[in-house]
């Protein structure tokens, strides 16, 4: 037997959730460097209004537009939750699997989530451009989604050891409109001047093309930026996961025990556990949450600190776990996972010991084996970086056949994996 458990399209979220109220400490505000101009100054040229009022809202639930619900209606929200019984039984475990199948948008990713409002408020500010940078192509993907909907341009700074191997979904960005570059690129000073070190090629990492993105908009007033994690306002849009996910397992008379995802930044496994988050810390349920990550940028490892959001220091400091902003990552085929520095919303967390944490090796074999069973008996193949929460809710269903527990296992299935079967036939030395 096969569970989908499904929620009518009324019954999407009106608000979305907002955690920093209810947090066991005050979230720790961002700060200006000591020296050089004022990056807080500075958000108002190239943020809209509408992100930045969420950015530090103390609102407890913050109300979804109306139009935003019905661009999210037609992305394809609500998103099935899944028992997943076949695998279940494959494990011969006592552990109940259920994930949230987030690859049922129009782009094949929870990205659109935060993409569609991020979309709408810049467009109801009279802007006419945005710019971003991208990972793994999902977040550059969604953006482009969402700007064709509400009728704006995007310029895209992909992340060159990604976009190297992933044609198709590059093609796809430029098919929704958006112009999309390899970063680093020649368009930015940033990007020149790490090219002028001699190294053509190289590889990029989110905390460069976070820079790139933010130069472009600083010299076009036509231009607003928009980042697709990290942020307490993407976070926040990506409740509406968590929130549709507490409702499906009320359906079927469930709750979780464990809450795993994948976390690069943040946005994918907090929208999923914010929720559930509010439930441990307001109402002391006993709840497990395990972020599984990469040992290429293990962030949630780092040092819990301020810093830089991005490679040349144009963002305000932040109070992260963070390996450091200036730090190179080598490249993975869960490219999405290799940034220097968690959410201050998961650091925090993590900080206050809410979080744990598993490490997957670099070479992703046992990552991307585990997944193949997955795939075998699901039938649904994810994103390299679902692939990380796919093995770590596998693992606790191992150890609940060791232990005889009884366990919910609750995971999120960001993204699929169509245009990453390069990266998995690399990896496993498929045909």
């Amino acid at each position: 037997m096969h569970d989908t458990i499904s929620l009518p399209p009324d019954e999407i979220p009106r608000s979305w959730y907002n955690i920093l109220p209810d947090l066991p400490s005050p979230l720790p505000p961002p700060m200006d460097p000591q020296e050089g101009p004022s990056r807080l100054g500075n958000l108002g040229n190239i943020f809209s209004k509408g992100v930045l009022m969420q950015e530090g809202s103390t609102e407890r639930y913050v109300r979804i537009p109306e139009e935003v619900r019905e661009l999210y209606i037609q992305s394809g929200r609500p998103r099935p939750l899944v028992r997943a019984r076949r695998l279940e039984k494959a494990l011969n475990t006592p552990a109940r699997l259920y994930y949230k199948s987030e690859f049922y948008s129009p782009t094949g990713s929870h990205k659109v989530n935060t993409a569609i409002p991020q979309a709408y408020y810049a467009k109801q500010e009279g802007y006419e451009r945005m710019a971003t940078e991208t990972g793994a192509g999902q977040w550059g993907t969604a953006l482009a989604y969402a700007c064709s909907l509400v009728g704006l341009d995007l310029t895209v700074y992909w992340v060159r050891a990604a976009s190297s191997w992933k044609a198709e979904r590059f093609r796809l960005m430029q098919l929704y409109g958006a112009d999309v570059h390899p970063s680093p690129s020649d368009r930015t000073e940033v990007g020149r001047g790490l090219l002028k070190e001699g190294d053509m090629d190289h590889p990029g990492g989110l905390g460069i093309a976070i820079s790139e993105a933010i130069e472009d908009v600083s010299n076009d007033p036509r231009a607003v930026y928009s980042l697709g994690s990290v942020l307490n306002h993407v976070l926040l849009h990506q409740t509406i996961i968590g929130l549709e996910a507490k409702k499906q397992m009320e359906m079927v008379d469930d709750y979780p025990d464990v809450v795993v995802s994948c976390l690069g930044g943040g946005s994918n496994f907090g929208g999923l556990a914010i929720p559930f988050f509010r439930d441990r810390i307001k109402e002391g349920r006993d709840i497990k949450f395990v972020a599984a990550q990469s040992e290429v940028a293990p962030n949630l490892n780092g040092e819990y600190r301020y810093d830089f959001g991005d490679y040349a220091e144009q963002t305000p400091l932040l109070k992260m776990c963070t390996l450091g902003h200036r730090e190179q990552f080598p490249p993975i085929k869960g490219d999405g996972l290799r940034y220097h520095a968690a959410a201050p919303i998961m650091s925090a967390l993590r900080a206050e010991g809410y979080l744990d944490t598993i490490i997957y090796p670099s070479d992703e074999e046992y990552v991307f084996q585990q997944t193949k069973k997955f795939v075998e008996t699901e039938g649904f193949l994810p994103a390299a970086e679902s692939a990380y929460s796919i093995a770590a809710a596998m693992d606790e269903a191992l150890a609940c056949k060791e232990s005889g527990e009884e366990k919910s296992i609750l995971f999120n299935i960001s993204g699929h994996g169509f245009m990453d079967m390069h990266g998995f036939a690399d990896v496993l030395k498929l045909g």
